[in-house]
């Protein structure tokens, strides 16, 4: 069995100021910080000696690799993001960024924000607008009802509330 996988669809070009923020911090981080202390740490074990058995070298090695694998994907994702820094001319309608406040069936309620894939958080609430309940949430209205496949079965959402205040 080979290791091939489909290439991903790329994730939408969306970003909040929050999410732009967070993901420059993170490249300046790993570039200034990170990178030159692992730099530092392989030289020291390149000095001692044989690499092929020294086990600070070869993880050192890796995790370079690893970071610079990482600052490159960052480089080339924050030239094609959009910074979404404004509400839409429409509130009354879902859109990126907005705060969701759902009722399901048994009138439990959810809050969600609809951000773009590079800056999701379930434990913040936030949701890539890439995910199917954000897909089915688009352009939708308060009152709107809507259906949506989730991994524990179809449920059904009604949308009480939208909000742009974090913009």
């Amino acid at each position: 069995m080979g290791r091939y996988r489909a290439p991903q669809k790329p994730g939408s070009f969306y970003i909040t100021p929050e999410g732009h923020q967070s993901l420059t911090e993170e490249l300046d981080y790993l570039w200034r910080v990170k990178r030159p202390k692992v730099t530092q740490s392989v030289s020291e074990a390149a000095a001692q000696g044989d690499r092929s058995e020294n086990a600070e070298y070869i993880y050192g090695k890796k995790q370079l690799r690893e970071i610079d694998w990482r600052v490159r994907f960052l480089r080339k994702r924050l030239d094609n993001l959009v910074i979404v820094d404004r509400a839409p001319d429409n509130p009354d309608k879902v859109h990126f960024g907005a705060w969701v406040k759902l009722s399901d069936e048994e009138d439990k309620e959810y809050t969600y924000r609809i951000v773009g894939p590079d800056e999701f958080d379930t434990n913040k609430g936030w949701i890539s607008m890439d995910a199917p309940l954000a897909k089915a949430l688009m352009t939708k209205s308060i009152g709107d009802e809507i259906q949506v496949d989730l991994p524990n079965g179809k449920n059904i959402f009604y949308i009480i509330e939208i909000k742009y205040n974090s913009i």
